[in-house]
């Protein structure tokens, strides 16, 4: 093809006028994340079943959880109080490239060590088999929790990207994909979706029942990620009480308040944001063979991607979600780490590299001429740091003046062009994350 003819498969963007926006959320919030912790695990017995001299072995996923460095501390401060000998186990899988010193490393990166928890990390990818489902699943545990004398788990509770189900994120998915390392990764998995949504809730119970485990901790987040509220659970209430946790946290969580965009721009997808680099239910797209898209989320046209975070030390699973990506996020592509994560899950499509372009200019343009039946000033452009911060938007004027969510928005800037420098990079207008 000519130059003339790749210069005319892009849309001139300079006439779209965009403007700055804040959504208006009223949801629970505590502060005291520290009293709040040591009330939840009095509530569920957990320390009440530590003895002096006790291990107890507590749980430290792979997400980004603003919260949970100072949570985890606090569960390192009542098992000590109470006489136990606390550590910290990575419970993430085959994250952290499914390696003890990647675990370690992907811990420190989200602010848990020895030296900030006050309390050891053990870390091992070695598991021992406790049994097997009555269908006849194996059920494994990471080896440093099966020798501890307790454990304690603690994780968020929120919305799986592969699936609809009573129980998805939460404590039962740690209990079993977490804890039970690579190993019962792909022993579940190996059913595609049909394994996490059938099979989580049956190794869970095993595990539960098994293991020593003195209770859970339940995060649920709030919109813009503080906690607003914390649910100590005793081993036999997990299974049972996580679907009315997850429909709590459904109704909290943040998304992009319109239906219908022509073009949205994530300026960095990250591993420790979502697992699949950008929450599928943000955006509306999970791309997995044989099933559905979400009806209640956002319709996104066109997605540009524009980086991936430095913590997800180049593994860009999720990177196939997005429609258009640049040469930038294209060359810390990882692809034996990417491999891995995204063989062990099965969905092969969320790899798939998008059309990629040199500057980020160049990947707004080609995903505005994809969507030319629409004039360049019609445009409904959206525009978001990431999935996980969505609290400011960047939205173009007819967008925002037909959305229904007009009384939820503030808005906080004059309408002007595209934040794009000379050179056609994208320049951050976003104050958080």
């Amino acid at each position: 093809m000519s130059e003339r003819g790749v210069i005319a498969m892009r849309r001139d963007l300079s006439t779209l006028r965009v403007v700055r926006v804040r959504q208006r959320w009223e949801q629970p919030d505590i502060g005291d994340l520290e009293a709040a912790t040591l009330a939840a695990l009095e509530r569920c017995g957990a320390l009440a079943r530590i003895s002096s001299g006790q291990e107890i072995a507590i749980t430290a996923g792979s997400r980004g959880i603003a919260s949970v460095p100072r949570i985890l501390r606090a569960v390192v401060g009542a098992v000590r109080e109470r006489g136990g000998s606390p550590f910290i186990f990575p419970a993430m899988g085959s994250h952290g490239g499914g390696t003890a010193e990647g675990q370690r490393a992907l811990l420190a990166e989200l602010g848990i060590s020895e030296e900030t928890m006050g309390a050891p990390i053990r870390s091992s990818m070695e598991v021992v088999r406790l049994g097997a489902t009555p269908r006849d699943v194996p059920v494994y545990l990471d080896a440093h929790a099966a020798r501890a004398d307790g454990i304690i788990l603690v994780n968020r509770v929120k919305k799986h990207t592969n699936f609809d189900g009573p129980i998805e994120s939460g404590l039962c998915k740690m209990a079993v994909i977490g804890m039970g390392k690579h190993t019962q990764a792909v022993a579940v998995h190996q059913y595609g979706n049909y394994g996490l949504r059938e099979y989580i809730p049956e190794v869970a119970r095993v595990v539960l029942e098994t293991a020593p485990v003195l209770g859970g901790l339940a995060i649920i987040e709030n919109a813009w990620g503080g906690v607003a509220d914390l649910v100590g659970m005793a081993p036999g209430e997990i299974v049972d009480c996580e679907p009315e946790l997850l429909q709590r946290a459904k109704a909290l969580s943040a998304k992009i308040p319109f239906r219908e965009v022509d073009v949205a721009l994530v300026e960095r997808m990250g591993k420790e944001i979502s697992g699949t680099g950008m929450d599928c239910y943000v955006i509306g797209r999970r791309r997995i063979i044989g099933e559905s898209e979400w009806p209640e989320a956002p319709t996104l046209r066109s997605l540009v991607v524009l980086d991936v975070t430095p913590a997800s030390h180049g593994n860009a699973v999720g990177v196939g979600l997005a429609d258009f990506t640049t040469r930038r996020l294209a060359d810390k592509i990882d692809w034996a780490i990417t491999q891995k994560n995204v063989l062990t899950s099965g969905n092969l499509e969320r790899a798939k590299l998008p059309f990629v372009y040199d500057t980020d200019r160049e990947a707004l343009e080609t995903a505005a001429f994809r969507e030319r039946q629409t004039p360049v000033e019609e445009l409904r452009f959206v525009a978001i740091r990431d999935t996980l911060h969505l609290r400011e938007l960047l939205v173009s004027e007819p967008l925002l003046s037909d959305s229904e969510a007009r009384r939820d928005l503030d808005v906080l800037s004059a309408p002007g062009a595209l934040p794009l420098d000379a050179a056609g990079a994208w320049i951050s207008p976003f104050t958080e994350g």
